[in-house]
């Protein structure tokens, strides 16, 4: 029984926009305002993530089903097939990561990485933007799906950071490198859906996104020092090697991007990045060295760290023993670049990629109009492809069991470790995840995504910059920028054409604006947590606290891009990319 979506299934726009953001609003409440009192008598904000994303699970299964007429088979087989993708790539992704990380802890070789970044830096804040911003751009561009957050916010954890702390520098610096992730499949993705060459709207986001690539470092080290309760005076004493990291790159963003080029942006801007910051790190460090984040408050904390950055500095490594450490990083550096590749994906693909059409969604479910082409409905294909072989968590697997046998040579005892408290901190986790990607594939399929997308294409004249606060909606719905313009590229364009604005502006928005939604979707933050705490119930509990310090973020820099796409609408139209149908 074919099922078409409805997008007024109550008579009224307003009371169907209420019901289809009932479930987001569960969601929210849930993780972050809800009440509750523990065992000591301390209260809290923000109940255990799993029992938030199974509750909103329910209600959006209940919502597709009694107000959008949604069969019951078909609705929960729209959740299975988002948990299934909640497993493979997204979950495989992050225990693969967590896997390898787990090894360099128990073989005590992360000590090695920890005092050579040091080496580079002792302070804090530079630490920060090289492992958060310069490599995690890298790591989104190769793999993208949450890898980013789990290898940097491991990292920064082992460098000493507290988890929360963590956990909110990665989300907040995993923003303007998020349109070209994973080799660039968001913009691919968006070209597909909305007709429009995917060079241009590459070409587009890199006249929006240098911008902020430059603003955010500052902006991560201004959320670091507040949050270790400094000053501005500690802001601007790093200000040189922030515009430095921030500006290379932006510029080699802007330079790729207009070149037309959409799978290398990130990769190259990484790895620029991460050299020019290192080489100007040999010949500038500002004069305070930070090292603990109690010597803004505590005078006698500055003392003790100035020891310690001695006693970091102070080891010294054979160079055997250095690449040793770092080999295993650069093994999972080089997978994720070589599972990004499109030509290793199809080999990979052509030996082993079952399919499984969903039972009771594939051929069942269609788009209609305004949010398709024309005046057909179209349908919503429901495959699902177990790609095992070409996940990039795969590739990650390959990377840290080389790195086991061969270069960490792990004893039996180690492995059995490393193992073990791989799955300990991955269990209740994983099932966040597949819960939450279950919802957003519920609401896409049952069409209540579409119906809030719907109501921002009623302003008018302010469209430009709504267009881009659809996709930062988008991105929080589904987790992901690729997901956000596959639901709505094709309603940008339709809303554009409609208002007599440029196409490739208001389509590309979706995915510059999307990127700022990126730090707050449940997924993201939960593999925040996996990454940053070892107690996967400690981290559980802190899902409502780091959304609480990311949203407000998040929000602002939307609408900073979002202002910046209605300039570029209506005062400089210069800024545009021209195109003709």
């Amino acid at each position: 029984m074919p099922y078409y979506q409805n997008y007024n299934p109550l008579g009224n726009v307003f009371l169907s926009t209420v019901f289809a953001a009932l479930p987001i609003v569960v969601l929210l409440y849930l993780l972050a305002i809800h009440p509750w009192t523990d065992k000591y008598g301390h209260k809290h904000r923000g109940i255990f993530a799993p029992y938030a994303a199974i509750s909103a699970a329910v209600v959006g299964i209940l919502v597709s089903v009694l107000m959008m007429r949604m069969p019951v088979p078909t609705a929960i087989s729209a959740f299975v097939m988002g948990a299934f993708n909640g497993l493979l790539p997204i979950g495989w992704i992050v225990f693969s990561a967590i896997f390898l990380y787990t090894m360099t802890l128990v073989t005590g070789k992360f000590e090695i990485v920890k005092n050579t970044v040091a080496g580079i830096t002792p302070d804090r804040r530079l630490q920060a933007l090289l492992v958060a911003f310069s490599f995690g751009a890298f790591m989104e561009g190769a793999a993208g799906f949450g890898t980013p957050v789990a290898v940097a916010g491991a990292m920064m954890v082992g460098l000493g950071f507290r988890p929360l702390q963590a956990a909110v520098i990665c989300l907040i610096a995993n923003t303007a490198p998020v349109a070209w992730g994973a080799i660039g499949t968001p913009i691919i993705m968006l070209g597909k859906v909305s007709g429009i060459p995917e060079h241009l709207i590459t070409m587009m986001a890199g006249r929006q996104l240098p911008f902020f690539s430059i603003i955010v470092p500052f902006w991560l080290v201004a959320t670091l020092v507040f949050m270790d309760k400094g000053k501005w005076k500690d802001i601007w004493e790093v200000w040189p090697a922030t515009l430095v990291c921030g500006a290379s790159f932006a510029l080699t963003q802007l330079l790729m991007s207009q070149a037309g080029n959409v799978m290398l942006v990130d990769i190259m801007s990484g790895i620029v990045s991460m050299i020019i910051t290192a080489l100007f790190l040999k010949v500038w460090q500002p004069k305070h060295i930070v090292f603990s984040e109690d010597e803004f408050t505590n005078p006698e904390a500055a003392a003790a760290s100035a020891v310690a950055v001695k006693k970091m500095q102070g080891p010294k490594y054979t160079t055997g023993e250095i690449i040793q450490a770092w080999l295993p990083w650069v093994l999972l550096a080089a997978a994720v670049f070589l599972w990004g590749m499109d030509f290793w994906k199809s080999f990979l693909n052509s030996i082993s990629a079952p399919k499984l059409a969903m039972p009771f969604l594939h051929g069942v479910v269609f788009r209609t109009p305004p949010v398709v082409h024309g005046t057909k409905p179209e349908l919503e294909g429901a495959i699902y492809v177990f790609n095992w072989l070409s996940a990039a968590g795969t590739g990650i697997m390959i990377a840290a069991l080389i790195s086991g046998f061969f270069v960490l040579r792990l004893t039996p005892a180690q492995w059995s470790e490393a193992f073990r408290r791989t799955v300990t901190r991955m269990k209740v986790p994983i099932t966040v995840i597949t819960t939450v990607v279950g919802l957003g594939f519920t609401t896409r399929y049952a069409g209540t995504d579409a119906i809030l997308g719907l109501a921002f294409t009623r302003t008018g004249a302010a469209y430009p910059f709504f267009a881009s606060m659809l996709g930062w909606l988008g991105v929080f719905l589904t987790g992901s920028d690729t997901s956000s313009n596959a639901m709505f590229g094709s309603l940008q364009r339709i809303t554009a054409e409609q208002l007599g604005l440029n196409p490739v502006l208001i389509v590309t928005a979706n995915s510059t604006g999307g990127v700022m939604g990126k730090m707050i979707d449940a997924q993201s933050i939960v593999v925040s947590t996996v990454a940053c705490y070892e107690n996967h119930e400690e981290g559980m509990q802190a899902v409502g606290p780091i959304f609480r310090n990311v949203v407000w973020h998040s929000l602002a820099l939307a609408i900073l891009l979002s202002t910046l796409v209605w300039l570029q609408a209506y005062v400089f139209t210069g800024m545009q990319v021209p195109f003709t149908p």
